[in-house]
C-alpha cells in the first residue's frame, strides 16, 4: 500500500476550491473504476454484466485522481462501475485515496465472502462507505430487478460488514413505493445495523436499461449536480452521465475526453456551471 501525499483538502483557494466552498460546484469526484459486473440489473446505467468490455481506469490512475483532486480544492471521492469490487488491488486502491480525501465506494454486496470481508479491514481504519443497493423488503421484488437470490446475499453479507467495522449506506433504487413497504424497508436495513442517516432513495433514471423500466424519470444536465465523474471514456458531468444504451455510450453528459490532469476537465465543468442561469440548479435531488 502506498502513502499518497499531497495538500489539506479545503487548502486550496483556486476557483475549483473557491467554487466547492461556496457551494456552486459539489465537493466530490467520482471514478469509474470499471463497466463490468457480476449482476446485470433491468434498470443498470451503463448495461453492465459479466460479459462487457473491461474498460476501466487503474489503480494508479485513482490514486493520481485523488491527490488532483484534493489539490484542487475538491473535499470528497466515490467510486463506483460496474462492480468495483471486482477491479484488481480495490482494497488497497482505496484504502490510499482514502488517505487523501474521504471516500464512498458502491458495491452490489453479493461477493463478500468472509474472506473477502478480512481484506477490507484497511477500510476500516479509513473515511471509507461502502454504498450497498437494497431495493425492496420484498425478495421477489427486489431480485426481480437485481438477479436471484440478490437479496438474500445483500442481507447477509450487511450485518457482516458493519460488526468488521466498515461504515455501510443502503441505496434504494425504486420507480414508487407506497409507505408501507418503505417503513418495512427502514426496518430492515435498521435491523442490520444501518441508520435512517445511512439509507437513501432515488429514482429509475431513463438512461441505460432504465430506459425500459415503466416509471423511470428522465433526467438531463439540469436534473443532475455537476458531479466530476472520470471515467476510461473521458469525464462526464454526472455519475449519472456516462451511461451506455445498445452497446453504445451516450456522450450528451460528456465534458471533456481528456481526463489527465484533472484541472482539465474540472475546469471546463465550472465554466458550465458558471455559464447556467441563475436558479438553474439541480431539481431531482438525486445522489
Amino acid at each position: 500500500m502506498t502513502t499518497l501525499q499531497t495538500a489539506d483538502a479545503g487548502t486550496t483557494t483556486g476557483p475549483i476550491g473557491e467554487a466547492v466552498a461556496a457551494g456552486r460546484l459539489p465537493g466530490r469526484v467520482w471514478v469509474y473504476s470499471n463497466y463490468h459486473c457480476n449482476l446485470a440489473c433491468t434498470y443498470c446505467l451503463t448495461e453492465s454484466s459479466p460479459d462487457v468490455d473491461r474498460r476501466s481506469v487503474s489503480g494508479a490512475q485513482m490514486r493520481r485522481i485523488a491527490v488532483e483532486a484534493a489539490e484542487l480544492g475538491f473535499t470528497a471521492l466515490g467510486v463506483t462501475g460496474g462492480e468495483p469490487i471486482l477491479a484488481p488491488d480495490i482494497v488497497g486502491t482505496v484504502a490510499d485515496m482514502a488517505d487523501v480525501l474521504p471516500t464512498v465506494v458502491l458495491s452490489n454486496a453479493t461477493l463478500f465472502t468472509d474472506v473477502q470481508i478480512r481484506r477490507l479491514a484497511p477500510w476500516a481504519e479509513r473515511d471509507v462507505s461502502l454504498q450497498v443497493s437494497l431495493d425492496s423488503p420484498d425478495p421477489d421484488v427486489n431480485d426481480a430487478a437485481r438477479g436471484e437470490d440478490n437479496f438474500a446475499k445483500v442481507v447477509d453479507a450487511i450485518p457482516r460488514l458493519v460488526d468488521a467495522g466498515i461504515h455501510v449506506r443502503i441505496a434504494t433504487t425504486s420507480t414508487s413505493m407506497d409507505p408501507a413497504d418503505s417503513e418495512r424497508l427502514c426496518a430492515l436495513h435498521r435491523s442490520l445495523g444501518v441508520s435512517d442517516d445511512d439509507h437513501i432513495v432515488r429514482p429509475v433514471i431513463r438512461r441505460g436499461r432504465g430506459v425500459e423500466v415503466d416509471g423511470g424519470v428522465d433526467a438531463g444536465q439540469r436534473d443532475l449536480p455537476a458531479e466530476l465523474t472520470v471515467t476510461a471514456d473521458g469525464a462526464f458531468w454526472s455519475p449519472f452521465g456516462p451511461t451506455v444504451r445498445d452497446g453504445i455510450l451516450d456522450t450528451d453528459l460528456l465534458i471533456t475526453r481528456t481526463t489527465s490532469p484533472l484541472r482539465t476537465p474540472a475546469e471546463a465543468l465550472l465554466g458550465l456551471v458558471n455559464g447556467r442561469p441563475a436558479g438553474e440548479d439541480a431539481v431531482l435531488n438525486i445522489r
